[in-house]
């Protein structure tokens, strides 16, 4: 007589939905208890950040740094080059080095805010995972074709867990040092398990391209105010110019120099902000030896020119 395989539970799956609505709804009242008001939030985690907003927002230039972001509420799109990300409480994304889309809070309300949870990424505690891991670990995959610098992939029910966990200690500040390390282990090691867990693995690859490609970000973000040629960029990530520029591109949608000139606009942006510089202080500390270049093309990123633009941002805050 044939084996008869065992009939699924007919509530299984909203027994599931019902425990992952549980799951965000406390994670929700977290977030909202210890990021009370708009803004991003430090936490006594240093790998964690929250970020709250109250109302919809226009599209702006963004500075994205590597790491994980899980919304719980709420909804916010990315454009990189052509292409647009949509992320919400269904999706995470992975930001596997310094990325400059438009970012833009599509959903938020001050009863219902965009919240979400953001989390670096170590890339020493991740290689020490994968080696335990090894390479017929969970999520191997493959890796595919070339991607970009951010991706999106559906949020798992082990994964919210886990994280609920991490937010659960910040009621209890005592226990962080020994058991947030293991709480982020087990929440990179569920991603590593799931869409996203090629790039997560790129990310930790010493001599891969994802890493070379970081190797040149980050001689471009140490000296953003400096002249620099290609050459010197493609020396720092061990890439011929062509295949830098080509590969750069392929996963920030623009070139070095491109990249190096974003740099500079939000660093001067920072700088009148932060410091209250005028913009031919900010500017030329950035690089920019001429202030009409440097006003045309902070116009041509964020939509006004310096004085207009700082002003509009200092009267919505």
């Amino acid at each position: 007589m044939p084996r008869m395989l065992p009939t699924p539970h007919p509530h299984a799956d909203a027994h599931d939905e019902s425990s992952e609505r549980r799951c965000r709804a406390e994670m929700i009242t977290i977030v909202q208890q210890f990021a009370a008001t708009d803004g991003l939030h430090p936490t006594p985690i240093r790998a964690l950040q929250l970020i709250r907003a109250s109302a919809p927002a226009q599209p702006l230039p963004a500075v994205y740094e590597p790491g994980l972001v899980v919304v719980l509420q709420g909804r916010k799109q990315a454009r990189l080059g052509s292409e647009l990300l949509s992320y919400d409480p269904l999706h995470c994304l992975l930001v596997s080095m310094t990325m400059l889309p438009l970012g833009q809070i599509v959903e938020a309300s001050p009863a219902q805010p965009y919240l979400c949870v953001r989390l670096n990424v170590d890339t020493r505690e991740l290689a020490a995972l994968l080696l335990e891991i090894g390479p017929a670990g969970a999520g191997t995959g493959t890796a595919g074709p070339p991607a970009r610098g951010l991706q999106l992939a559906r949020t798992s029910a082990p994964l919210l867990d886990a994280v609920l966990r991490l937010l659960r200690l910040l009621h209890t500040p005592h226990d962080v040092p020994v058991l947030a390390p293991l709480a982020l282990r087990e929440i990179f090691y569920r991603v590593l398990g799931g869409e996203l867990g090629p790039r997560l693995r790129a990310l930790a690859a010493a001599e891969g391209q994802a890493q070379r490609i970081a190797r040149a970000i980050e001689l471009l973000k140490r000296r953003y105010a400096e002249p620099l040629r290609i050459d010197e960029v493609a020396e720092a990530a061990h890439m011929s110019p062509s295949s830098l520029h080509l590969h750069f591109k392929q996963l920030t949608s623009m070139s070095p120099l491109q990249y190096q000139k974003q740099l500079r606009l939000h660093q001067a942006r920072q700088l009148m902000l932060a410091e209250g510089l005028d913009a031919g202080a900010a500017a030329h500390r950035v690089g920019y030896e001429s202030p009409s270049q440097f006003s045309r093309e902070y116009r041509r990123l964020f939509g006004a020119p310096p004085r207009a633009e700082i002003r509009l941002v200092r009267g919505a805050t």
